[in-house]
């Protein structure tokens, strides 16, 4: 029998790591890749299939199936979902009966909190752990844009058997994804939340794409008291983070497309629902939790309330 892999939600990162592994599995023996997806995203990919777009190349790609109906999807083995963190719940309802109590499910999301999300409704499932490192968003339906060369994903698990996971090390290896099986993947979840949620929340303040906020001294100031702040929340929750972990971060930033800026900040611009529950006031919301003062945070929040 073959291995079925469903991607649910096909934006920037969902469509362009989805894509790599829809051109590498075309018409395989062995693995089936489903795109779940509908409207006029679905309509696109059926009839055009999926273009990427890098700054050198594009390339276009087809699964094996792309549907939102869950008797035309069936059992999937393994379920990796990039939705936005506020469609978490929600997306999963069109495709329960299709996640068995052997379906592993990866999420890639931006917000820190998806495990144990997910594992509330399926409790009997393996959830594992996951992060991205990409600049990458829909152009339109059926269209992904890639900036800039960098990207990696990581994951890993500490109850999953080894062999389950090298299993899906392997099927990203072969589909030529920049993938890394790590020990302390919470540890690596959180290194991203921070980079992530600093900059998704200095930008969509500020109003700043990153190169607007690395070249004015003040924004600048703004955005690594942020990282502070977050910093403190990661330790104070026990994450055994390195040392200069703002300085790695601030380092990340610098490499970054200075002409590019976060996700919600482009979303916030669009008028579209933003990610700043899970981006913003789930680091107010933990520092009361363990008694660590966030006032740049508290202030983020209220304007973006």
């Amino acid at each position: 029998m073959k291995t079925r892999i469903g991607i649910l939600g096909l934006g920037g990162v969902g469509g362009y790591f989805g894509g790599l592994l829809a051109k590498a599995y075309f018409e395989s023996d062995v693995i089936e890749i489903v795109f779940i997806a509908r409207g006029e995203t679905q309509k696109a990919i059926a009839k055009n299939g999926l273009k990427i777009k890098t700054d050198t190349d594009e390339m276009t790609v087809f699964p094996s199936l792309v549907s939102d109906n869950p008797d035309e999807i069936g059992n999937l083995d393994y379920l990796i979902c990039a939705t936005k963190t506020y469609d978490i719940e929600t997306s999963f309802e069109s495709i329960k009966e299709c996640i068995s109590a052997t379906t592993t499910i990866l999420p890639l999301y931006n917000g820190v909190d998806a495990t144990e999300r997910i594992q509330v409704v399926f409790p009997k499932n393996t959830v594992l752990q996951g992060c991205v490192y990409i600049v990458s968003m829909i152009e339109s339906p059926g269209i992904i844009k890639k900036v800039g060369s960098y990207e990696k994903l990581f994951f890993g698990s500490q109850t999953v058997s080894i062999s389950r996971l090298n299993e899906l090390q392997s099927i990203f290896e072969n589909a030529n994804i920049e993938s890394y099986l790590v020990e302390n993947i919470e540890e690596t979840v959180w290194e991203k939340f921070i980079f992530i949620s600093a900059l998704a929340s200095a930008t969509s303040y500020l109003n700043e794409n990153i190169g607007g906020v690395l070249n004015n001294p003040e924004y600048k100031e703004f955005y690594i008291s942020l990282l502070n702040e977050i910093t403190a929340v990661a330790v104070a929750k026990g994450l055994k983070l390195p040392n200069d972990i703002v300085a790695q971060t601030i380092t990340k930033l610098e490499k970054s497309p200075k002409d590019n800026t976060s996700s919600m900040h482009r979303d916030l611009l669009a008028g579209h629902k933003t990610e700043a529950n899970s981006l913003t006031k789930y680091v107010v919301n933990e520092g009361v939790k363990h008694g660590i003062a966030t006032p740049v945070y508290q202030k983020i929040l209220e304007k973006l309330s």
